[in-house]
């Protein structure tokens, strides 16, 4: 069921059946304190005669008081004549003939905020979410929202609720959650095609929230955190493939170099050897192939003298 509390909060018809304003009645003020001076310069309460310049001033401030009406700047006002419509009045100051004029509605032409939502909704891969959305509309056409519909207000926000039920209905829950921009663009062209009748023009939809169930949730927290996992293992694979591809490069580049593998190996050797107390076990075959042993010594005893291997050495 849609629900209706508090949807409409706020969404009154412009119309507050302003009959009077303040400045009609300060002139209708004037006209009367106008006849009360006609009538004591012509002696009317001296003499205890019917005050007829008084009296009939009532008539004029009468006709001020509910004929000058004032419409602000961002208003129309609908004035009917005997039932029907004859014009839309204001901004500003006008005129109508009381009794004879009415104004029913005051139409507001500025841009209007109206929040809707859809609760316990089906999407199509039936999964009940709920979604709350602000619609930005306004007024276009004053004659046509106050004839064309009983309470404009009211009908485009129901407009906007079951445009975006039927769009809940129609689209997967992972297309809701990701794709807003695309639902917000097709929920606008939805509501303004139901309310251009009406003389209202949708400027925008903007989807705030999607609440999914708890349950489905964490469900769906678990998914990402293994599909990140499974990521982190692919990753982790590539970088041992890369890492064995480039042992094999150098195993190529040293098999058909000997001289590079034995520049390697003493470098190594340099490396191992340079720190104090470091012990390096190094295999007898590439102590025999390479003639580690002799660099050994040589480094041996350059460590034991405070020199690095080559210092000391005579030039030939």
């Amino acid at each position: 069921m849609l629900k209706k509390l508090d949807l409409f909060k706020g969404t009154k018809a412009s119309g507050d059946g302003r009959e009077t304003n303040p400045i009609a009645g300060v002139l209708a003020a004037v006209i009367v304190v106008l006849g009360i001076i006609a009538s004591g310069l012509a002696g009317d309460f001296r003499r205890e005669t019917f005050p007829l310049w008084f009296v009939l001033s009532f008539l004029p401030a009468t006709y001020v008081m509910f004929a000058l009406k004032i419409a602000n700047q961002w208003e129309k006002a609908v004035v009917l004549r005997f039932g029907k419509f004859q014009r839309l009045a204001g901004p500003g100051m006008f005129w109508i003939i009381p009794l004879v004029d009415t104004i029913p509605s005051w139409i507001d032409h500025r841009v209007i905020v109206t929040p809707f939502s859809a609760e316990k909704t089906l999407s199509m891969d039936t999964v009940p979410i709920n979604v709350d959305a602000v619609l930005f509309w306004m007024v276009w056409d004053a004659q046509k929202a106050a004839l064309e519909v009983e309470n404009y207000r009211e009908a485009i926000a129901w407009a906007a609720q079951t445009a975006l039920r039927d769009m809940i209905g129609k689209t997967m829950l992972a297309d809701i959650l990701v794709g807003r921009e695309k639902l917000d663009a097709e929920l606008q062209r939805i509501i303004d095609q139901r309310t251009t009748s009406w003389g209202v023009a949708v400027r925008s939809v903007e989807i705030r929230d999607v609440i999914i169930p708890a349950a489905l949730e964490d469900s769906m927290s678990r998914q990402a955190q293994a599909e990140r996992e499974r990521q982190a293992r692919v990753i982790l694979g590539e970088s041992e493939q890369q890492i064995a591809q480039s042992f094999r490069a150098a195993a190529e580049v040293y098999g058909s170099n000997a001289t590079a593998l034995h520049l390697r190996a003493m470098n190594m050797l340099f490396e191992g050897l340079k720190e104090k107390g470091a012990l390096v076990i190094v295999p007898s075959t590439a102590v025999e192939t390479m003639g580690l042993g002799g660099l050994s010594g040589i480094t041996a005893l350059a460590q034991g003298n405070g020199k690095s291997p080559g210092e000391g050495m005579p030039d030939k």
